[in-house]
């Protein structure tokens, strides 16, 4: 997947998206490319960006985050450098979207820049797995509450398709008809299918597009039920 100038990720809560986000900003950073990475998941308070703050440090990524992520405050306030994430046009913006189409209202005042500039991709993340989301109808219509909530269309598709610790590679392919459905009605390709780093080289030739994922640390400490 050639790179976007913004790239946004968005799905269903536990989709798996903030550590797809934290993965492609390490991708983009791997490839020389200045990145900065954005939270605007005011929704969820367990699962954020900053969880790998000290990996962003170190590799000279920067990271925009509610000053209350964290901390025992869970405040809905997004902080002004915002406008700059989407303004800013010297670095590959990453922007981690809230759950759902109550998370995704937080991205509506910076669709305007974002369009304007028009040179993004708005990804949808799938997990098969998850309750809400267990067939690919109902998964369009999670996609078309977070399009109208936010006021911008999604451009793709990531299948992130697991079980979390206990996924194997059968679980990853018994999803492609799922996500080929959920291509098919939405007129949306599959940008890249994610799996645990463990899994990648036993499918690598067998699903296309394949993304490798390091968890983030908070990934291993409780049970998700979901990367």
């Amino acid at each position: 997947m050639k790179a976007k100038r913004v790239t946004l990720f968005a799905g269903h809560y536990g989709s798996g998206k903030t550590n797809i986000a934290v993965n492609y900003a390490f991708h983009l950073n791997d490839n020389n490319l200045p990145v900065v990475i954005a939270d605007l998941d005011i929704v969820n308070p367990y699962f954020r960006t900053k969880d790998s703050e000290n990996e962003f440090k170190n590799r000279g990524i920067e990271l925009v985050c509610s000053a209350f992520t964290n901390t025992n405050l869970d405040i809905p306030a997004l902080p002004q450098e915002m406008y700059k994430v989407v303004q800013d046009k010297t670095k590959y913006a990453i922007i981690d979207i809230g759950g759902d189409d109550q998370g995704a209202v937080a991205l509506g005042r910076y669709v305007p820049y974002i369009l304007e500039e028009n040179d993004y991709d708005m990804l949808f993340v799938a997990n098969c797995f998850r309750p809400l989301t267990l067939t690919a109808d109902d998964a369009l219509t999670v996609m078309r509450e977070i399009e109208a909530a936010c006021g911008i269309k999604f451009t793709g598709i990531i299948n992130n398709s697991n079980l979390g610790n206990d996924t194997t590679a059968e679980d990853v392919l018994s999803s492609t008809d799922y996500i080929s459905k959920l291509s098919n009605i939405s007129g949306l390709p599959v940008v890249m299918t994610c799996v645990e780093e463990k899994l990648f080289s036993e499918l690598s030739g067998k699903v296309d597009n394949l993304f490798s994922l390091t968890l983030q640390k908070k990934y291993f400490d409780i049970n998700t039920g979901g990367i």
